[in-house]
């Protein structure tokens, strides 16, 4: 079921569908395929937008989506690909047949992901599943109300969930597979993907694909 999905690091992912490679926040990454299709990101802090990372994945027709407020931004990585799209929370849409659903991604009290800033996370249609991918985000009205098959969750703690807050999102949203993202490198210890995994509850399954 999710054989598809590669997670690197972080909040750095990649999904293939049909063929086609979608990454998500790439950071940190070691090669430098120029494979991308599409480049998503969730938003602008410097371990989901990185240039010298999309510069490493992206290739000579490489669709960038980004949140409408990271416009000005995302022009030191035009030359890097070929068309960006900006997209707002809340809105669908279907960009040259990949269907994506833009979810508000944000803090309800703490500082570092305010909701004006109007960051997301992306639900994208792949192989007939609902992959929802949280972005930074704690557990918001939102994404309480995410219909998916699989969620890729930050569980780290300090700038978004903690592992138990993580996994009381998860046994909302009754996922069939639920993937830890964002722990263990920049905040979060690898221990914290166990804490996370013992609070998900049965039937959902947890799978681990961050390599620590």
């Amino acid at each position: 079921m999710t054989e598809n999905i590669t997670v690197f690091t972080q909040n750095s992912i990649r999904i293939t569908d049909r063929g086609r490679q979608i990454y998500i926040d790439p950071f940190q990454m070691r090669e430098e395929p120029h494979d991308a299709d599409y480049i998503l990101i969730t938003h602008d802090h410097y371990d989901h937008f990185s240039p010298e990372d999309i510069k490493k994945v992206a290739g000579s027709n490489t669709i960038l989506i980004v949140p409408e407020k990271m416009q000005g931004k995302v022009n030191e990585v035009a030359d890097l690909v070929c068309r960006i799209i900006t997209v707002k929370p809340g809105a669908y849409r279907e960009i040259d047949g990949l269907e994506i659903e833009m979810v508000p991604a944000y803090n309800i009290l703490k500082p570092f992901h305010p909701k004006s800033a109007e960051w997301v996370g992306y639900i994208l249609q792949v192989e007939g599943k609902r992959i929802y991918i949280a972005g930074d985000t704690d557990a918001t009205k939102e994404a309480k109300a995410v219909k998916c098959d699989i969620v890729l969750i930050p569980i780290g703690g300090t700038y978004t969930m903690d592992a138990k807050k993580a996994a009381e999102l998860v046994n909302t949203l009754r996922p069939g597979v639920a993937i830890p993202v964002h722990y263990g490198n920049i905040v979060g210890k690898p221990s914290d993907g166990e804490v996370f995994a013992d609070n998900v509850k049965e039937p959902i399954k947890v799978e681990f694909k961050i390599s620590f």
